[in-house]
This record gives C-alpha cells, structure tokens and sequence, in this order.
C-alpha cells in the first residue's frame, strides 16, 4: 500500500527589497499665507528659473494666473479647465504624465502650481453639501424649514477626502516640482465645543488638515513679515519644533535646489497608493474597456494563478466584467428615441425658448 503523499505547501512570498538612493527627492512646496503677501507672486518668478523646464500654472478661482506673466521672466503656461473635479483631476494627470516624459529624456524638472488649494478644498466641501441636502432625511427638513441645519453623513466627507488625496498623491509622486499655494490667516482660537476662547489667536490654513503634513517644505507669507518656514521634512534644512526659520530673501529656487539640495539627479517620491485590496486598477480598467473581446481577454488575465489576486478579488473583477459586458450590449437608449416625436419636439421647442430669453435678458442688461 502505497504512502499517502502530504498536501503541497503553498510556495512563500518572495522578499522585495531595494537599496535606498540617498538622493533628494521632487519637493511638494506648500506656501500659504494673507492675501497680497506674495504668494502668487513667488511662484510667477520661479518660473523664470534657468534651473527649471516648463511651468504649468491651474488657476482656481484665484484669477492672478494671466496678471502675474507680466512679472519680469515669468514663464508658464496656463492650464484650461471647466472647473468641474474631474477636467482638474485629468489635467493633473496629464501634467503628471508630461513631467514623466521629460524626466526620462532627462530634461529640467517640470513644474506644476495649484492656486489654490484652498479653493479645491472649498470646491470638495460645496459638493458635499450639496450632496447632504439632496438626501432623503434632508431633503424632509429642509422642505419644512429652508434654513434648516442638515446632517452631513460621514460617506460623503468620505468621499470629498478620497477627491482630495487623489490629488495630492499626483502632487506628491510628480516626477518635477509641485507649488500648492493657499490661504492662512490669524483667527480667534475654538475650544474642543467650537466656541471662541477669549483673547487667544491661532493661524489657519484654508484647506484639508493634512495638507501641511503631507507637503514637503511648508513657507508661511505674511504682508508685513519676511517669509517664514514652518516645517521641512529634509536632512539639509533643519526647522526646530515652534522656530519657524526666517528667509529676509526668500525665493522658491533658492528654497528647492541650495535650502532643499534638489538637482537633476533628484527623482520623485516612490509612494505606492495604499489601498486595502487589489481591486481598484482592476475595477478601472473595466469601467474603462468599451470592446466585448478586450473584456473576454481581462475576464482570462483575472484568474488567480495570473493575476496574483484572490478568489474572492477575482470574483468581485470578473462580476464587474459581466455587468460591463451588459452595459455594452444594451447602451442606453436616446432621449428621442425613448420619447415620442411630438413630445421630443416640444422638449426641444421649450429648451430654445429658454435660450431666447436668456439671451434677451442679457440684451437688456446690457
């Protein structure tokens, strides 16, 4: 009789390890501070740096971005948006990619500068609210009470965050220089209760709390001060702990390539996005696969022993590929298909009177 064989043990994760470069990494440059401090300023003459190559400039509800290319040697370019999230998002993206480029022909760091941050994250909260109120509960209170205090559910600040960090990682992994600039400003102090502590002054920065942990080097502005580092995470550039270091002749290319250390052997931070699975490049690329034969071809790549992921990730993919796969063989049908002729046209008649008289109101307005 033969021995019975013991089960085969699954084989051990492989070590993944990399010998650390020493090199000084792409900054993220926060500078925040009053208005007509000069922050906008600052960066409009980075631009004109030798040491740099093209500067890209996202103006967001700040409206300098045109006024400050008559700053002597500025050079950047403005980049168009609509101002929903996602055209910012995707010209980030395209940004990102472009500093790629130019870093692997091994030309001068791309710049990007965000003015600002604080109107991003103003944007992200507006949505939220606007969100909150087209809820159930809400929409119930708010129909009683047009004044009413809504409750904002933890999901869509949840969701207002997720936005945010999907812009700072880009920011953060840019393979050149990224400018964040917001505003700050001396404010009365809170208690834990939000209510004022009598004759107490705190700075606050206008924007997501973390936004100073995760920048870089973070420079304070004031009109009547010199500028001010708060905290730089650097070997180079020490700050001690609540001794901002003053800079009398501060500029951003003295703070990045002589404060800072950066060359061009400098590389951008290595900062894979952590995520509690492995579902979300999957869940992507199928959202984005239009084509019957590239879904059939993503639902083989899915299997475990190929794609690494588990059964219930694999799963979860290959669920998302058959609804895809419907979606693709059923599109959604035409308005005008969907309605009858007559009831179309006056859709359509209605929607052009409309036009009309908001045209003929900005006649006479005018």
């Amino acid at each position: 009789m033969s021995q019975q064989q013991a089960p085969a043990r699954p084989a051990s994760p492989k070590l993944k390890t990399r010998k650390p470069t020493g090199q000084v990494p792409y900054p993220l440059v926060l500078i925040e501070g009053e208005e007509g401090s000069g922050k906008s300023y600052a960066a409009a003459q980075f631009s004109a740096s030798s040491l740099t190559g093209q500067t890209y400039w996202i103006d967001l509800s700040e409206g300098s971005a045109d006024e400050y290319a008559a700053i002597d040697g500025a050079d950047y370019l403005v980049i168009d948006h609509d101002g929903s999230y996602r055209d910012i998002l995707e010209q980030v993206e395209a940004v990102h990619a472009e500093a790629s480029r130019a870093a692997e022909a091994g030309e001068p760091p791309v710049v990007l500068v965000i003015d600002s941050g604080s109107a991003l994250w103003r944007m992200l909260t507006n949505w939220t609210q606007e969100r909150a109120r087209r809820t159930r509960k809400n929409k119930v209170v708010l129909a009683s009470d047009p004044d009413a205090g809504i409750d904002i559910p933890m999901n869509l600040w949840n969701d207002a965050v997720d936005r945010w960090a999907r812009v700072m990682h880009l920011l953060q992994t840019l393979p050149g220089i990224a400018i964040v600039l917001a505003r700050g400003k001396e404010v009365s102090a809170v208690d834990d209760n939000g209510n004022p502590v009598p004759n107490r002054k705190e700075w606050k920065v206008s924007g997501h709390k973390d936004l100073g942990f995760d920048s870089t080097v973070w420079v304070r502005m004031k009109r009547d001060e010199d500028p001010h580092i708060i905290k730089a995470r650097s070997l180079r550039l020490r700050v001690e702990k609540r001794r901002p270091l003053r800079l009398p002749d501060f500029s951003i290319e003295d703070l990045v390539f002589n404060r800072l250390g950066c060359s061009a052997k400098s590389q951008p931070r290595v900062m894979p996005v952590l995520a509690g699975d492995r579902l979300a490049p999957w869940l992507k690329l199928v959202e984005e696969t239009a084509k019957k034969e590239a879904l059939a071809e993503l639902w083989r790549k899915t299997r475990p022993d190929v794609s690494g992921l588990t059964r219930q990730e694999a799963s979860t993919v290959q669920a998302a590929i058959s609804d895809r796969l419907v979606q693709i063989e059923n599109p959604p049908v035409d308005m005008d298909q969907a309605l009858s002729g007559d009831v179309a046209a006056k859709l359509r008649a209605a929607v052009e009177r409309g036009k009309a008289a908001d045209g003929g109101s900005e006649g006479e307005a005018a």
